[in-house]
């Protein structure tokens, strides 16, 4: 149900510090799950203004809780120097970086927009959905991510045993390149790879030995793209296909049956995509009132060579996926 507000009633950044929104939640309880940063769980309200949702936004980030080099703090810390004011940490199919990552926004000053990046296959081929503000204790969405989650360790550890073979490392090495309660993966055996001398960077790891055509690669398991934005619309987040104009292009049938799952949107500014499949996706955009994001995809200095803040998503894009959203809020500094 929609909750209409006066101008006065509107939630500002001024509003949730004085406790003046606070109030008007009386009687909600916060989700156990997160006691450190408050993170709640909303009706929908109506938007933030603008002005409350400061720009720069750069709304695809990575970090050791998946395949970045970087610990959330120092993500942040990176976001902040490249002057960026509005983030989200949106690590493949894990929520595990939430609570730090919202600590450090707090302390630098930038708003958060939790997110995640949830693994999903097309007829053999990997789509990434990104789902922005979701309730991650919603059943269906947890359990798509562990199940993701499990068949990506094991698929880790047959490629890491195959690479075994010809080169010195172990499963064992493998596992001493993740960090926390990371999900072990493809990277961190390209890590492993570089510890022991055999490749120079995660770059020459990908394009040889962990190459989908090489001859050690495992394929891996993933839910149907409508199943994963079902699921997020499920939990209420925003689902946004990433880079959805790289690597292949989903056919415009399954799109059109995604937008009809509750598809928000396309991520169009990513420096993998296509001029050519961006100008498809727009004949979407403009039909259907979708939104259009414009993001980094960054994994950390040492990863890929994508910088924070190279792609940025407009205020007026946050402010409709902010609106749209009903499992998680901001987090505010």
């Amino acid at each position: 149900m929609t909750v209409t507000r006066t101008p006065s009633e509107r939630i500002t950044l001024a509003s949730l510090r004085t406790g003046a929104e606070k109030t008007r939640r009386q009687g909600r309880a916060k989700p156990a799950h997160w006691p450190s940063v408050g993170f709640l769980r909303p009706p929908h309200y109506a938007p933030l203004v603008r002005h409350d949702l400061p720009a720069p936004a750069d709304l695809h980030l990575h970090s050791t809780f998946s395949d970045g080099t970087e610990p959330p703090t120092e993500v942040v810390a990176r976001a902040a120097e490249a002057g960026l004011k509005t983030i989200a940490l949106t690590d493949h199919d894990t929520v595990a970086g939430w609570d730090e990552a919202a600590r450090a926004t707090r302390a630098a000053g930038l708003v958060l927009i939790p997110g995640i990046e949830v693994s999903a296959k097309h007829r053999g081929r990997s789509v990434h959905v990104l789902a922005y503000l979701p309730d991650p204790n919603a059943p269906e969405l947890a359990g798509l991510m562990a199940r993701v989650r499990d068949d990506r360790v094991g698929r880790a550890e047959r490629i890491a045993r195959n690479i075994a073979r010809d080169y010195p490392v172990s499963w064992d090495d493998v596992l001493a390149q993740r960090t926390g309660d990371a999900t072990v993966g493809r990277p961190h055996i390209a890590d492993a790879l570089i510890a022991a001398g055999v490749v120079a960077s995660r770059e020459e790891a990908f394009a040889a030995i962990l190459h989908p055509a090489g001859p050690y690669y495992v394929g891996h398991d993933a839910p149907d793209p409508g199943e994963v934005v079902r699921a997020i619309g499920a939990a209420g987040g925003v689902s946004i296909i990433a880079h959805p104009a790289g690597r292949g292009m989903l056919p415009d049938d399954v799109i059109r049956a995604l937008i009809g799952d509750g598809l928000g949107g396309f991520e169009l500014e990513h420096r993998e995509n296509s001029a050519a499949g961006v100008a498809h996706l727009r004949g979407f955009v403009d039909q259907h009132d979708l939104i259009v994001t414009g993001s980094s995809d960054y994994h950390g200095i040492a990863g890929k060579p994508n910088r924070p803040g190279e792609n940025t998503t407009a205020p007026e894009m946050v402010e409709r996926i902010v609106r749209a959203a009903s499992g998680t809020d901001p987090v505010l500094p």
